[in-house]
């Protein structure tokens, strides 16, 4: 009789689970219902549930399980569990999604702006851990990634497999636009927008806007002095990697580009690509003052010079001003007395290398600059234009042989 009165006591208090649990079953009432209708057997088994915390033996009622019912309750909680998961790892700013947490943390340092990876060495900051360690190769020049065609090295696996399609000649990134093909996708990337005529990186500090997010990280070192890039010959420094690279040819002597038409090598792409429109006659920089063109566009800009009379390279000597930098350090060897450009054959030496070139052909008996009038070469282009004066009439002065002078518009 008391253990007939505990039962029912039990079965009270545990009356709101039974509950719970009943109107679970009446939830997925339906996938049984359509298990029977498939013909699929339910199996009713009487199960004595012990209620963790209680007395052993005492039963919370009769419970029915069934295998189909099982496998639905268990696909219907690993749904909830993956649409949970999903809501947990999406971006409210952006509605991005991720399978992980970890991935969806690193994500929103984009929005905040949160850089808690800082490089000890320049102190430039980063959003993961990984980025800073690829980073710190930059000043450990670590670069484990090695090519087996050619033997140069990377810093980044990344870097060494887009480096491979230069030996295989893959180049898989077509522009639609155009159908100019890249080796790398973040390449094709940054020459779409040369179609959209989208800037979206803009310095702070100027206003400069740029394609890629590497060249304002480049610009805004000008503002802040970084020149993170060292000379191990030299100790000269640099903003760019690349300018670097490039510098340290003149310690190595290396000089991969060679041109095709007449064997000559260069240590730099830009300069084969400028040296190969001597052969192509191709002139693209045109001042619009006066219509002479120039076969690269930092010729024009100090051609320009002459017509707005800019003379920005001043020397510290004397005062005097000049075009180009060059000239500023021919004039200081004046001051210096410095004259590099010896002569191997008479061993006089000159300032400049251009003066040194004009000096030789007195013993190589070259005339490059021939009048087209009569035929008449010279030593100098200066010769030359005096010479021409001859058939066009023209006067030093600018007058001609009339008297009458001659003027601009």
């Amino acid at each position: 009789m008391v253990g007939k009165r505990e039962e029912q006591n039990f079965q009270q208090e545990n009356v709101e689970q039974v509950d719970k649990h009943r109107a679970f079953l009446q939830r997925l009432k339906r996938n049984v219902s359509s298990s029977h209708e498939q013909g699929n057997s339910c199996e009713i088994q009487h199960k004595p549930e012990r209620e963790q915390g209680n007395q052993p033996g005492k039963r919370v009622g009769k419970f029915i399980f069934c295998r189909e019912t099982r496998k639905s309750i268990k696909e219907t909680t690993t749904q909830q569990e993956i649409l949970m998961e999903k809501r947990k790892n999406t971006c409210c700013e952006c509605g991005k999604t991720f399978p992980h947490r970890s991935g969806f943390s690193k994500h929103q340092r984009i929005h905040t702006r949160k850089r808690p990876y800082e490089c000890c060495e320049c102190g430039r900051s980063f959003t993961q851990r990984s980025t800073l360690s690829r980073h710190e190769r930059i000043h450990t020049g670590e670069r484990p990634y090695e090519c087996r065609e050619c033997g140069k090295t990377f810093p980044y696996k990344s870097s060494l497999v887009d480096h491979k399609r230069i030996h295989t000649g893959e180049r898989p990134f077509e522009c639609h636009e155009c159908g100019k093909t890249f080796t790398r996708r973040s390449d094709l990337s940054k020459h779409q927008r040369i179609h959209t005529g989208k800037r979206p990186y803009e310095c702070h500090e100027c206003g400069k806007s740029f394609t890629e997010g590497s060249a304002l990280s480049q610009h805004q070192r000008i503002h802040i002095g970084e020149r993170p890039f060292e000379c191990r010959d030299c100790g000269k420094t640099f903003t760019h990697r690349s300018a670097l690279s490039q510098h340290q040819r003149i310690h190595t002597g290396e000089r991969p580009y060679e041109c095709r038409e007449c064997g000559k090598t260069f240590p730099h792409r830009s300069s084969l690509s400028v040296h190969r429109r001597i052969h192509t006659g191709k002139r693209p920089y045109k001042c619009c003052e006066c219509g002479k063109s120039y076969i690269e566009r930092s010729g024009l800009s100090r051609h320009q010079r002459i017509h707005t009379g800019d003379r920005p390279f001043e020397c510290s000597e004397c005062g005097k001003s000049f075009i180009t930098s060059s000239h500023l350090t021919g004039h200081r060897r004046i001051h210096t007395g410095e004259r590099p450009y010896v002569c191997r054959e008479c061993g006089k030496s000159f300032t400049r290398s251009s003066s040194l070139n004009n000096h030789q052909r007195i013993h190589t008996g070259q005339r490059p600059y021939e009048c087209r009038e009569c035929g008449k070469s010279f030593l100098h282009s200066f010769h030359l234009s005096r010479h021409q004066r001859i058939h066009t009439g023209m006067r030093p002065n600018g007058s001609s042989e009339c008297g009458k002078t001659l003027s601009c518009h």
